[in-house]
């Protein structure tokens, strides 16, 4: 009788010691799970060229920040910006004209970046034949598929288009007039000397055979400050924990981007990519890695912020010159460089 109920107290005290362990360890994951902060990103384009940002995500370093992220896709910095003013979006990613424009219209709860990605264009020029001897000259005369007007890839494209004394509106005739990602399928179906095309656009025509890179925006056009994350004011004011963890996952992203191959990288991102083969993805990867797309960090500096304004001004789409100070905030950024 005692030893039969010993053996009960036994089993009880077992059952009691499970159930807390379980209960203990329901609470602790509820706890980790309440911990993660919800952050809605908005990104002006799904492409392999914020290689960085998609390493960050899919090596869990955002959650290693404490950051739930859910990524949203704008097709277009002006749907990005309108998310992020609307409160739709927490943070913004997409070419920092748009937070100057925001401002120069005067918005109160303006924009401000606070993390710069890239440091080049993404963008290739895309010919109907191959070209080794190209030089920007050849485009007079001729129709080219370009970018929304007063948007980071055609701003650059005319840019570059001025640095090789070509008059973007009288020696050759750009078609302003196609949506964004619909370029590659409009150059593809006949329209169009020459395209400005985005990866995997540019590779994907290359496969085709029906189309040719011939030049890249980004290592013609050099350093510039062309995509960044921003996020109104207001928001930067009230979640500064947010932000940093945010600008902590990016930097982590970008050291594993500009410290490991192509092919790690590439493998990494695919699933973000589950349309693009492994040896499509990697090309593509490849070909942003040797033109030094990605920044050593995250801070945008005065000097990139000042040659933003240049090719604003460049382009008739400078109403207003906000100060560096008001628009960008090196806070974060520096930060997580230097931890």
């Amino acid at each position: 009788m005692k030893k039969h109920l010993f053996h009960s107290l036994t089993m009880l005290l077992c059952l009691t010691a499970i159930l807390g362990i379980s209960v203990l360890t329901g609470c602790s994951a509820k706890k980790n799970s309440q911990a993660l902060t919800k952050v809605t990103l908005n990104e002006v384009a799904h492409s392999i060229f914020y290689a960085p940002m998609y390493v960050a995500i899919e090596n869990g370093y955002f959650k290693e920040e404490g950051i739930d992220l859910t990524l949203v896709t704008g097709f277009g910095a002006d749907k990005t910006m309108t998310a992020v003013l609307s409160g739709e979006a927490d943070i913004g990613f997409m070419g920092p004209e748009t937070t100057v424009y925001t401002y120069n219209e005067g918005a109160k709860d303006y924009v401000v970046n606070f993390a710069q990605l890239t440091q080049r264009a993404g963008n290739f020029l895309v010919a109907r034949e191959e070209m080794p001897d190209f030089t920007w000259e050849n485009l007079k005369g001729c129709e080219v598929l370009g970018g929304r007007k007063g948007g980071m890839p055609e701003m650059i494209f005319e840019y570059i288009l001025k640095q090789n004394n070509i008059d973007p509106s009288s020696d050759l005739t750009i078609d302003q007039s196609i949506d964004f990602g619909s370029t590659a399928a409009a150059f593809s179906g006949g329209k169009g000397d020459f395209s400005v095309e985005f990866e995997p656009g540019a590779t994907s025509l290359e496969l085709a055979g029906e189309g040719y890179v011939v030049a890249s925006l980004g290592v013609d056009s050099g350093y510039v400050p062309y995509t960044a994350f921003s996020a109104k004011s207001e928001y930067i004011e009230k979640n500064p924990e947010v932000i940093q963890q945010f600008t902590n996952a990016l930097q982590k992203g970008m050291i594993y981007t500009r410290s490991h191959t192509p092919e790690e990288i590439a493998e990494v991102i695919a699933p973000q990519f589950k349309e693009t083969d492994s040896d499509t993805l990697t090309a593509i990867v490849a070909r942003y890695h040797e033109q030094d797309t990605w920044k050593e960090n995250l801070v945008f500096e005065k000097g990139s912020y000042e040659l933003l304004l240049d090719i604003l001004s460049d382009a008739g789409e400078l109403s207003g010159s906000p100060a560096y100070e008001d628009l960008v905030d090196t806070t974060y950024a520096e930060k997580a460089a230097n931890p």
